[in-house]
């Protein structure tokens, strides 16, 4: 794993609730143009989605970890990218606002 200090603009909240739950997952780069910001990434948005990824992960340097939100309150309008009806319904323990 490497190390690199970049810096971030702020979102806007998405948690609808202090209390979620997340689990480190590998972020691949297979299949991916990386970029440094992640813009280009693929974003599974259909009945086989596993989680919400908290933020964007930069895989330039080949997979990296991140943090996959899979329960908790969410506030669908402050997503970065509406989630598809398919999406939300293979997120069951993950509640739309």
């Amino acid at each position: 794993m490497y190390v690199k200090t970049v810096s971030f603009d702020n979102q806007a909240e998405f948690l609808a609730s202090e209390k979620y739950v997340n689990f480190t997952t590998t972020v691949s780069n297979e299949g991916l143009t990386a970029d440094e910001l992640g813009t280009n990434g693929k974003i599974v948005n259909d009945g086989t989605a596993a989680g919400i990824l908290f933020s964007s992960v930069d895989v330039t340097e080949g997979p990296q970890p991140g943090a996959l939100m899979v329960e908790g309150y969410v506030l669908e309008a402050r997503l970065p990218v509406k989630p598809a009806d398919t999406a939300k319904t293979a997120l069951k323990e993950i509640k739309f606002r």
